[in-house]
């Protein structure tokens, strides 16, 4: 294509997606253009016709337009076997696989230029790719779905990497589904998926949620299965479209006042189950449900320890409402859950704290909480709302303000560099820190995540 800025994409993306009558037509006409071209029927199909979505020029072949280049010395090895083994098993006609040989789109006779990929077309694109077998733009509307993964579209990704069978992209959106599930099984997104994704999520033994909020999702999420399938919204038919899905929400696991006060109360439940399950909080015997009663195990968090050691003096340390804060960085995608935070060096006392994780002055999360420390130099651990999602390779600042009266014990012989299982953690000062706390000792001593 001879379009400007990169808007090739799009066009091939359009044609490649066009009905099949649509492009024989392009084959019948060419070959009514010169009777010698059934020389070449055997070659792979050529795509031309998608010059005249943009232009009125003459059609020109792929060859015209991107002359073929001798392939790279340890592609062409590669090629010449591929080729030989066809002659040696009598194959004239090329695989269906043949362009996976060729590393570049143009040596395969596809219209294209540089690969710009956008968040309302590269799943469609990703189709196309998949269709047509051009295995590295495949790839890279992989690495553009990896880097875009969110709590957000993390549940809709699932299912449609399942779809074009890319383990790779699946467990990605495992990772970010069981950190954050909560946020996960909130979003729209969730409502979007088919159900065959839903049983899995809702099956999933390292989903770190209250299950009030699984049962919640599951019956947003039969609402809008209602409307896809154009019934009302009743009970019944929420019930009817979630079908043996159901029963893989753990309702006897729920808080007694969750069940209590919302999945009692919600008429989705029969008498006889409601009944049951109130005995299987409180009676001794209890009642065999269809339901499963396990709890699940959710994610383990992880703890990154900065310091080798910890102190207090008679005079240190106070907090007087200053900011304690430090910088960090990690090689691969985590979860910041919360802090561990240092507690009275005189004996048992309440704080107050209040925890901050920003990204280029952006805040990403927060939290205002309070915790009791019983006069150890133990850390206690401070939690966010909802895990924070921390990329690789960019430093965040962790924060905390907090106010106590009693002196506190502080960190010292600090680590600029943590190994914590597969992750590494780099630290460094921030500009932030108005209470003495830096890389070398202070305050912050743990970062508690999920990866």
């Amino acid at each position: 294509m001879v379009d400007e800025k990169g808007k090739n994409m799009k066009c091939l993306t359009f044609f490649l997606m066009l009905p099949e009558t649509v492009k024989n037509r392009s084959k019948k006409s060419s070959k009514k253009g010169n009777s010698s071209s059934s020389s070449n029927s055997k070659l792979p199909p050529v795509c031309y016709e998608i010059i005249t979505l943009k232009t009125k020029k003459k059609k020109k072949m792929a060859a015209d337009i991107f002359p073929r280049k001798k392939p790279a010395n340890t592609n062409t090895t590669a090629v010449q076997q591929y080729h030989q083994q066809n002659l040696n098993n009598n194959n004239t006609i090329p695989a269906p696989n043949w362009q996976g040989l060729y590393p570049t789109i143009r040596e395969r006779y596809i219209y294209c230029d540089e690969i710009d990929l956008a968040a309302d077309t590269v799943l469609a694109t990703l189709y196309a790719a998949k269709k047509y077998i051009v295995p590295h733009l495949a790839r890279a509307c992989v690495n553009f779905l990896e880097t875009s993964l969110s709590a957000k579209n993390a549940c809709v990704l699932l299912s449609q990497s399942c779809l074009f069978e890319e383990p790779d992209l699946t467990q990605r959106c495992w990772e970010v589904i069981d950190a954050q599930a909560e946020l996960a099984l909130k979003s729209e997104g969730f409502c979007d998926i088919d159900f065959q994704t839903l049983e899995s999520i809702l099956r999933r033994e390292t989903l770190n949620a209250k299950e009030i909020v699984v049962f919640e999702a599951a019956l947003n999420w039969a609402e809008v299965e209602c409307q896809r399938q154009e019934l009302t919204a009743t009970i019944e038919n929420k019930r009817k479209v979630l079908g043996k899905a159901l029963y893989l929400i753990r309702i006897p696991t729920m808080a007694l006042d969750d069940f209590a006060n919302g999945a009692a109360q919600s008429g989705i439940l029969t008498l006889n189950e409601t009944n049951d399950i109130f005995l299987w909080y409180t009676a001794a015997k209890k009642p065999e449900l269809q339901f499963v009663s396990k709890p699940r195990k959710g994610l383990v968090p992880q703890r990154c320890h900065r310091f080798q050691s910890c102190a207090y003096r008679s005079n240190q340390w106070r907090y007087r409402g200053r900011c304690d804060s430090i910088q960090f960085a990690v090689d691969k995608r985590v979860f910041i859950a919360g802090f561990g935070l240092y507690g009275s060096s005189c004996g048992s006392a309440e704080y107050s704290a209040k925890i901050e994780l920003k990204r280029q002055g952006v805040i990403l999360g927060q939290n205002l909480s309070k915790y009791f420390s019983d006069g150890s130099s133990n850390t206690f651990p401070v939690w966010f709302e909802y895990p924070v999602q921390i990329e690789p390779d960019t430093f965040y600042t962790a924060s905390v303000i907090l106010d106590g009266n009693e002196l506190s014990y502080f960190g010292q012989e600090g680590m600029t560099e943590v190994q914590c299982g597969k992750v590494t953690v780099q630290f460094q000062c921030s500009s932030d820190s108005t209470n003495g706390t830096g890389v070398q000792g202070g305050q912050i001593p743990e970062l508690i995540f999920y990866a």
